[in-house]
């Protein structure tokens, strides 16, 4: 069994099963009153974004196979497809969805729409591996890295139909995290300190935001893409054309912060959970 190694450097998140749960049980996250098949989450190291990202996983229905959709890839890029038959988590390895995988493989080639295997470090994926233990314990899992285009969209609807041909209930994360501004990204565009801070929360981020919750994912890749507003904007769009293959008929935002809520910086980056279509 070909099993991909955890790649990202110590500190992105916890490496034991027991470090995790007692990091979910700190942030006191309540119980989701409702149960979603689709939800955006973000990916940056635990310490910034790890409370958020548990809201938004705290808010997945119970499913037989998780996708989590990464990104850091432009409008050009393949769909990109990890390989392996496992990935190694601190709860011990996670089977792939094989079947899944190449169902979905067929049903991309028939589309026409290019696909490359993942074999980059990235975080997108990796830094939501531990959270698959800690609240889908059991599931399987697709790991795929979506661009920042139309191709992401059909991808979430052809996720949906691959499962649906299977009888395969899954859940979907888009992984994005949003706005990067300040001097350590070269983006400055609303000067410096609180008048910078209000902008990335009130004006930049909630442009991509407010077109996922007006159920547009195209809208939402192109004002990242015009906007600098998510780094990873085709993940988000994946996960919302599955939900609204699914029959969403709403996307809702769970949580919002910055880094700044953590630690003060000259430099700082949005997080958001939203999720979307209800458990059948």
């Amino acid at each position: 069994m070909s099993i991909r190694k955890a790649m990202l450097p110590a500190g992105w998140y916890p490496r034991e099963a027991s470090s995790v749960r007692h990091a979910i049980e700190g942030w006191h996250i309540l119980p989701a009153g409702e149960k979603w098949r689709a939800a955006v989450a973000p990916h940056a190291g635990w310490t910034f974004s790890g409370r958020i990202a548990s809201i938004a996983w705290s808010a997945l229905a119970e499913a037989e196979t998780i996708v989590i959709v990464g990104g850091h890839l432009g409008p050009s890029s393949p769909i990109l497809i990890a390989q392996e038959e496992g990935f190694e988590s601190p709860f011990g390895p996670i089977s792939a969805d094989v079947e899944l995988r190449e169902r979905l493989r067929g049903a991309l080639a028939e589309a026409s729409i290019p696909v490359s295997a993942d074999r980059a470090v990235d975080n997108t994926v990796e830094v939501h591996l531990p959270f698959m233990g800690a609240f889908a314990p059991g599931a399987r899992l697709l790991w795929l890295r979506a661009p920042a285009s139309g191709a992401a969209i059909s991808l979430g609807a052809a996720l949906h139909e691959a499962a649906a041909s299977l009888g395969r209930e899954i859940a979907v994360i888009g992984s994005t995290d949003l706005t990067h501004y300040g001097p350590d990204y070269g983006f400055e565009p609303a000067g410096k300190g609180p008048k910078a801070e209000s902008w990335v929360r009130e004006v930049n981020d909630r442009a991509f935001l407010d077109a996922l919750l007006a159920l547009d994912p195209d809208a939402a890749i192109g004002r990242a893409l015009q906007d600098g507003s998510a780094c990873s904007p085709g993940a988000a769009a994946t996960a919302l054309s599955f939900a609204l293959a699914a029959g969403a008929r709403e996307f809702s935002e769970l949580a919002y912060g910055t880094s700044l809520d953590i630690r003060a910086a000259a430099s700082f980056v949005g997080y958001a959970a939203l999720a979307g279509a209800r458990r059948g």
